[in-house]
Order: structure tokens, then sequence, then C-alpha cells
């Protein structure tokens, strides 16, 4: 039986030790968590690898919104990538789209070869959930030899998203590694786990935290009414983490 892993999204070198200190398997280190992750500071995983010993993969993703990139993004993705391996990511994690939402095949092969330069993983993140055709888009990871797809089987989350997962799952679980992500938690990542059979699981885990200076008399820089930033629980990782191996 493979053994079942659970990946923390992280959005600091603080959150990194407190999901380690938890229980998490493997680390995505992003930044702007908000915005669905973007690509993390060199400096944020040079320290992050002082503090902890578990695995830690990259986001490699320059703005918000969609996965159609220009040229210069994706020769900025290519730099980032570079830098990041050099200082001992443990594997990156990038999505290319062309205009029509088909895989760009071309430009993934090319991160992909990075990757594998440096001998690390190169996981494909959701944006194979935004392809309509999902099983084409996976056959097309498979040929560009990604080692890992980020998916919620298409759905805005991974429970609503079991049942496609699990066929997806069970059509290429030999050809290419399943993460499944997206609205993971305590309360259904064994639901989740049963249905769909794919032992690697992703979830942020997150709570909020408070900061005084987040708002003036007259000015507000909060992005949410839950709290003024937001970070990993320890509670929550290891609630998912004893609920997973019930």
């Amino acid at each position: 039986m493979n053994k079942k892993i659970i990946e923390v999204c992280c959005n600091s070198v603080a959150d990194c030790i407190t999901a380690q200190k938890a229980g998490a398997d493997r680390i995505e280190l992003n930044n702007a968590v908000y915005l669905g992750g973007l690509t993390p500071t060199l400096q944020t995983l040079l320290l992050a690898k002082q503090h902890v010993d578990i695995p830690i993969v990259v986001m490699i993703r320059p703005r918000g919104g969609g996965f159609n990139y220009s040229p210069l993004e994706i020769e900025q993705m290519k730099l980032e990538a570079i830098s990041l391996l050099d200082a001992g990511a443990d594997g990156i994690v990038f999505g290319f789209l062309n205009e029509d939402k088909t895989l760009d095949k071309q430009t993934t092969k090319e991160m992909v070869d990075i990757a594998h330069r440096y001998c690390k993983e190169a996981i494909f993140h959701r944006a194979i959930d935004v392809v309509e055709d999902m099983a084409k888009g996976i056959e097309d990871l498979i040929d560009c030899n990604v080692d890992r797809i980020l998916t919620s089987g298409g759905h805005a989350t991974s429970h609503e998203g079991m049942h496609k997962l699990k066929a997806l799952f069970d059509s290429y679980k030999n050809k290419i590694e399943f993460c499944v992500g997206a609205g993971v938690h305590e309360d259904n990542i064994k639901e989740i786990y049963d249905t769909t059979g794919i032992h690697q699981l992703h979830g942020s885990f997150k709570m909020w935290f408070e900061d005084p200076t987040t708002q003036g008399p007259d000015v507000s820089y909060a992005y949410s009414d839950s709290g003024s930033y937001e970070g990993v629980s320890k509670i929550r990782i290891q609630k998912a983490k004893k609920a997973l191996n019930q």
C-alpha cells in the first residue's frame, strides 16, 4: 500500500515550521496564497530549508488569473525555477495553457526538462482543471514526462470532484502521480481518500491571524473580513492526519 501523504500549502517560513511540527509529509511553498499561490522569494525558500527537513516543492507562477502566459512571463518563470532549484527546491509546481484551454505542451516540456536536469519533481498544478478534455490533458502531461498532477477533478472543490478523480486515477495511476487539492480539510480528507483511492492530499489548513496595523481610521489593507492574514493551523493539520489514518 502506498504511503498516505499530506502536502501543506505554505505561505511563509513560519508556515513551513508549523506544517512540519504538525506532521505534514511535504510542503508546497507559495507567496500570495489568497491569489491561488504565486512564486515565493528565493530567500523564503533558503530560510525554510534551514528550519525544516521535509520536502519542499515551490510554486512557479508570476501572477494571478489564468495560465496563458506571455513570452516574457515564461522567461521569468524559467529563471525563477532555475534559481529555486539551485537553492534546494525538491520540485517545481507550474501550469501552462493555450488560449483555447488546451495544454501548452511545448512550454510544459521545457519546464519539465529544467526540473529533471536537477533530478527534481515536475508537478503540473490545477491549471489542468481548466482543461475541458481532462483525459486528453493528462495524456499530454504523461507525454511531457510530468511527475505529478495537482487536481480537483475539474470541479471547484475536490469533494465535488471525487468521482471524476477516481475515474481519472483508475485510468492513469500507473503512468503519473495524482495529488488531490482544493477544499481538502480535516472533516473530508478521509472520505476523499476512501472514494478516490488517491493517497496524496493537498490542503492549506489555514487559520486567520490579526495584525492591528492592517487598518487605519480611513484606510484598510485587509483582503478578507475573516482576519488580517492567513497562515497554517497546526491543530487542523494534526486533525487531518489523524482522520486520514483512521
